[in-house]
């Protein structure tokens, strides 16, 4: 067995921007400690086996990198010198693939992609070299992944235990409209701190992401059971008895009782169709109670309050502005109205809407969508006059 499955060494868990502090308390749930925690990611020590569990747990994670060296590197001639120093024999099949990304910054390099082909070039001279054989390369990530990150002369090799990326998590075949990543969809349920047995209430659901998150969320269920194909699967030394008990620990992990209500609406049968599909593949349609219809006429239950989350459209698009502005306004009346007990939460780009909610947010969670600046803005619905206060316009 090829050593670096056993053996710890440096870790690097990438997420998006703003979920580094969501990924850091999963990570501690699973039982690591972390090292550093930076604005895209974590740094752990663990093992490549380690990693399996990791790809198999992680909600918030996007790569799961596993670092073979750190060496200084000023120009593509020195980076594939020290590269082709490395075993690459005892990591990549001869008759197998591998594909290489990067993270770049150096002057002496004026695309990516050319760093990419100096580390690929070094791995398949390398083979060559030791075996007579050039495994094949390209771009797709299905099978083998390295992962090079060189910023100004510091240069660090990765296997990438993942490859395609974690943050999606394989049940939205049928994306719709404008959807929200699923990893940021369970990084906002976990910054309301939903305790995952009180109701939770999605009106404007869309393709369902954030309510079928919330019902993976209160089961427990992990997205390693939504997959079957990782990177780490095409390395040397692979033991498929090792992941398949971790997919056993992952279905022991699955709670199915005492679940809570969880219903998500919209107003267009066509969102709501598309999220019962996606529902389905994720394999929690029958914790999801769908509607359709306005969002004032969403059930909200009285009898076990939680939380009810809104993400409504940000008004992007020219001419949409006027009309959302009403929309918004009517979130806040519906949640002051008939929200009573809830925490309230409304997930927006647009901080010149949020003021027409018209209620005071007791908290702002900062977030990104893509590359736009978003918010979580939560609200503290009572019952009773403390419902009735206003901010300030």
């Amino acid at each position: 067995m090829a050593e670096v499955f056993n053996k710890q060494n440096k870790v690097i868990i990438t997420c998006n921007r703003r979920l580094a502090p969501y990924l850091e308390q999963e990570v501690r749930e699973i039982g690591f400690d972390v090292k550093r925690t930076f604005n895209t990611g974590i740094e752990i020590d663990a093992s490549i086996n380690e990693c399996i569990r990791l790809n198999l747990q992680l909600r918030i994670a996007s790569q799961v990198l596993y670092q073979l060296k750190s060496f200084s590197a000023n120009n593509p001639e020195e980076l594939y010198n020290e590269l082709v120093r490395l075993p690459w024999e005892d990591f990549i099949p001869i008759d197998g693939y591998f594909s290489v990304t990067s993270n770049v910054h150096n002057d002496t390099i004026t695309t990516p992609l050319f760093a990419n082909v100096k580390v690929k070039d070094a791995i398949v001279d390398r083979i060559k070299e030791k075996k007579s054989v050039r495994p094949n390369s390209g771009p797709d990530l299905h099978k083998a992944v390295v992962h090079l990150h060189w910023i100004d002369d510091r240069a660090e090799i990765f296997l990438d235990t993942t490859g395609e990326t974690l943050a999606k998590h394989g049940y939205r075949k049928h994306p719709g409209k404008a959807p929200m990543l699923e990893a940021l969809a369970t990084a906002t349920i976990m910054a309301t701190q939903w305790d995952g047995q009180s109701s939770f209430i999605n009106p404007m659901c869309g393709s369902g992401t954030l309510a079928i998150e919330a019902a993976l969320y209160a089961q427990n269920r992990r997205p390693g059971l939504q997959r079957m194909n990782y990177s780490f699967m095409h390395f040397i030394g692979y033991d498929e008895d090792v992941f398949f008990n971790e997919r056993r620990i992952l279905k022991d992990l699955t709670d199915k009782k005492n679940l809570p209500r969880i219903i998500a609406s919209d107003i267009s049968p066509e969102a709501v169709e598309i999220a019962k599909l996606n529902a389905k593949t994720a394999g929690v349609e029958h914790l999801i109670e769908f509607q359709i219809g306005d969002f004032a006429d969403t059930d909200v239950p009285q009898d076990k309050p939680g939380v009810i989350m809104f993400n409504p459209e940000y008004g992007e698009r020219l001419g949409s502005h006027f009309k959302l502005e009403g929309t918004y306004g009517r979130i806040g009346d519906f949640m002051k109205q008939k929200c009573g007990g809830y925490r309230g939460y409304v997930f927006t780009g647009n901080p010149d809407l949020a003021k027409k909610i018209g209620l005071r947010a007791s908290r702002r969670f900062e977030f990104y969508n893509g590359k736009l600046d978003c918010r979580l803005l939560q609200y503290e619905l009572y019952a009773g006059s403390k419902e009735d206060r206003r901010e300030e316009q």
